[in-house]
């Protein structure tokens, strides 16, 4: 399908009574990290601040990226991670994980951050009443990069994913290996062949194997399942999703060891009903004290993604699942039902014709926020909104911006109070009618109707929903066609 050369952006819906109101945070393509307000007023840049993402802090603090490594060499690896005030100077910063020698530039330290971390003081990097991350001090987490060569998982160079704790002075206090972990993801016989043959090489550089790309790491926190004995649920440990695997997992932060587990495979009789969760991201447990508090939430990209049998999707075992819409799942991790969701049909597409409606097939995240509400991120048409637990639609945004490649895309976006921000005064909140596209035009277009209208004898209807005008010979020889 194609997309349309006009269409609307900057706030095109809201409902100030019945949305969670506060500043938005979202990297604008290659200007910067962008905060809006709910009408969508551009209140604040950190120009030149790269958001991998951006994430806010009280004070008017972000966290973000000032440069990238040079992509022939490394894939999606910022060369540090940086808070910065208000004004644009560095506070705080975390650039020596690895000491790089890429041909053609001076050899320095980098973190080879991407994807995600957490300060210490908040679980997921979104506002939680009572939990404020720490903005002078604390540990940080942080989702990182490292080449490693693994022949028990194949015999190609693999990018794994890091996970590692640093200090305030930078020292790396505590680490992970996904590729340590290697016979706990459960993988089939099937699936480990196709992965040893290609562990998703990319036409980049190395051509290393991004073989499980983790996109999302958070804390547990504080929560009910550990308190009512579930050693599983400790508050220190980490739960991580990755997109090429289709696994979101649980780690005992002491041991290492994955404690809890959904996917690769989704056809067993416990989760079937919850059906393939293809190419996800931003998998979390929503925090205590939101609503929902204890349940997973993810949004479920589809697209494709995963190892296994050869099929006519993917003759080759990778990427063996595939999903043209996507999802925001809500599931208890205990029973593992699903206790809400957001899909096309919530969305009020009709399923599966239009299901491709709601689709981001890579980025994009979903924020609980503190009223009940969720902020989505579609992220690959550059879309951030928010609907009630009724999926009602009380915001909406689409990003301006567009990157090199002309596309608009945002990577996660984040809501916090207003009070987090004490350099500017609350906004005035106007409320924006959705506009009835039926009968919006363009000034000097011409309006719908206008053109004298007769009616049609032999209009029929079928059971798809289609029309067409014909002949009764012309419906009797459709309808026999279509029995055949």
């Amino acid at each position: 399908m194609g997309h349309p050369t006009i269409y609307p952006t900057g706030t095109t819906v809201y409902q100030p009574g019945k949305a969670w109101s506060g500043y938005t945070i979202y990297q604008a393509a290659d200007t910067g990290a962008l905060l809006i307000d709910m009408n969508g007023r551009e209140v604040h840049l950190w120009k030149g601040l790269r958001g991998f993402p951006n994430k806010i802090f009280p004070g008017g603090y972000v966290l973000g990226s000032t440069a990238e490594r040079d992509p022939k060499y490394g894939f999606q690896d910022e060369a540090n991670l940086v808070q910065v005030d208000w004004d644009g100077n560095v506070v705080w910063k975390f650039d020596r994980y690895e000491w790089i020698e890429d041909p053609g530039h001076p050899a320095q330290w980098m973190a080879r951050q991407h994807h995600d971390y957490q300060r210490e003081g908040n679980p997921v990097g979104y506002y939680v009443p009572g939990a404020d991350p720490k903005v002078g001090s604390g540990n940080t987490i942080i989702l990182a990069h490292k080449n490693v060569n693994r022949p028990e998982i194949s015999d190609v160079e693999l990018l794994d994913d890091m996970i590692i704790e640093v200090d305030w002075e930078g020292n790396v206090v505590w680490e992970w290996a996904v590729s340590d972990h290697f016979e706990e993801l459960g993988f089939d016989e099937a699936a480990k062949e196709a992965l040893y043959r290609d562990p998703n090489t990319r036409a980049f550089g190395t051509h290393s194997g991004d073989w499980m790309h983790i996109n999302s790491v958070s804390v547990l926190g504080p929560n009910k399942h550990y308190d009512a004995g579930d050693e599983r649920f400790h508050p220190d440990n980490l739960i991580w999703d990755a997109r090429e695997s289709n696994i979101i997992a649980i780690i005992d932060k002491r041991t290492g060891n994955i404690v809890w587990k959904l996917g690769p495979d989704y056809s067993g009789e416990d989760t079937k009903h919850i059906g393939w969760i293809i190419g996800q991201h931003h998998a979390h447990l929503i925090p205590k004290g939101l609503p929902g508090e204890g349940n997973i939430l993810v949004f479920d990209n589809g697209g494709w993604g995963g190892y296994g049998s050869p099929n006519p999707e993917s003759p080759d075992g990778v990427k063996v699942a595939r999903r043209d819409h996507s999802r925001i799942l809500e599931i208890h991790p205990i029973t593992l039902e699903i206790e809400w969701q957001y899909t096309p049909t919530e969305a009020g597409f009709q399923a599966p014709l239009d299901s491709y409606r709601f689709y981001s097939p890579y980025i994009s995240s979903a924020q609980r926020l503190p009223n009940g509400n969720t902020l989505i991120t579609e992220g690959a048409d550059g879309r951030i909104f928010e609907v009630t637990r009724e999926h009602e639609l009380v915001w909406e945004y689409i990003s301006p911006y567009k990157n090199s490649r002309d596309a608009n895309m945002v990577y996660r976006a984040y809501r916090v109070p207003y009070e987090w921000i004490p350099q500017l005064e609350k906004p005035v909140e106007t409320e924006i009618a959705p506009l009835d596209v039926a009968d919006y035009r363009l000034p000097g277009a011409a309006p719908r109707g206008a053109v004298t209208a007769v009616e049609v004898e032999g209009t029929v209807s079928y059971g798809d929903g289609a029309f067409c005008v014909a002949t009764t010979d012309e419906v009797v020889r459709k309808e026999r066609d279509q029995d055949e």
